[in-house]
């Protein structure tokens, strides 16, 4: 069997690595996100043109984990698309949540789902949850060069750890450093917002069903205070992304069920507009 490199065929025994990214970097660094501007010069004023992804947050629950995204994409003071999907699905127990400059921020989605494809034929097993954060983070890591010069993308990685029985997150820093994150969190423009309504809403042990409707009280009140953050659209329909990963592996909400709980948030929050409180007593 061969495998065809921009243009080179490459017998599919001797590429070796188990890491596609590194075969990439070997054979057709052009192909690498962002490979075409590496060595130019960006203009200070493009990074802020750019469309950007924003608010994202993610809390773990009695079954595994949850990830849950706003659809908004921002450039500069306009918004640039309004049902953007920043929540990927990486292999069966892990996913990814892009914030940062939305074009880099998929490609790498993109590249880490065959990154982990990759991986599990050249070994013939998955990646634990460990080595797919680390792989991440030595991903995120090369695109320090052009993080410098504005075009920053942050991902956070929800997962369910097989080994350990439950789910965990990982988020990260534009230099790729990687940093386990515990009960709840949030990355994005809105995620200051999101991370004090978590803070609020959370209990150990929850079940997923709370998880997501705790997630959708976050991404609304990130909504109410950060403009970069849509709300959810009723009049076009459009919702968050909603992500559970449990030992039945990934799972994305069907879009009338996220809707459905979208509406109960909104009509709550016409009652009583900053949300439900945190109990005093416990």
């Amino acid at each position: 069997m061969d495998f065809e490199l921009c243009g080179r065929d490459v017998p599919f025994e001797a590429l070796g690595s188990p890491s596609f990214a590194k075969l990439l970097s070997s054979y057709a660094p052009q192909l690498l996100p962002g490979g075409s501007l590496r060595d130019v010069p960006v203009p200070a004023d493009m990074a802020g043109t750019l469309p950007h992804a924003t608010t994202i947050v993610t809390m773990t629950c009695a079954d595994g984990v949850v990830i849950a995204s706003d659809r908004r994409a921002t450039a500069g003071n306009l918004i640039s698309k309004g049902d953007v999907e920043k929540v990927l699905r990486c292999d069966e127990f892990s996913a990814v949540g892009i914030a940062g400059v939305l074009a880099l921020g998929l490609e790498f989605a993109r590249l880490f789902q065959v990154e982990l494809e990759h991986y599990e034929k050249m070994e013939g097993r998955s990646m634990s949850l460990v080595g797919k954060a680390n792989r991440l983070a030595a991903m995120v890591r090369g695109n320090l060069a052009l993080a410098m010069q504005g075009l920053v993308m942050v991902p956070l990685l929800a997962g369910y750890d097989t080994d350990k029985d439950a789910g965990r997150i990982f988020s990260y820093d534009p230099a790729g450093g990687p940093s386990e994150e515990h009960r709840f969190y949030a990355v994005g423009s809105g995620s200051v917002f999101a991370q004090g309504s978590l803070k609020k809403l959370y209990t150990d042990g929850m079940p997923t069903s709370d998880a997501v409707l705790c997630c959708l009280q976050a991404l609304y009140d990130a909504a109410d205070d950060d403009s970069a953050t849509g709300g959810p659209d009723m009049a076009r329909r459009i919702f968050p992304i909603v992500a559970t990963i449990t030992a039945d592996g990934f799972s994305r909400l069907p879009d009338p069920e996220v809707a459905d709980i979208a509406q109960r948030v909104f009509a709550e929050r016409m009652r009583s507009p900053d949300g439900p409180s945190a109990s005093l007593r416990g």
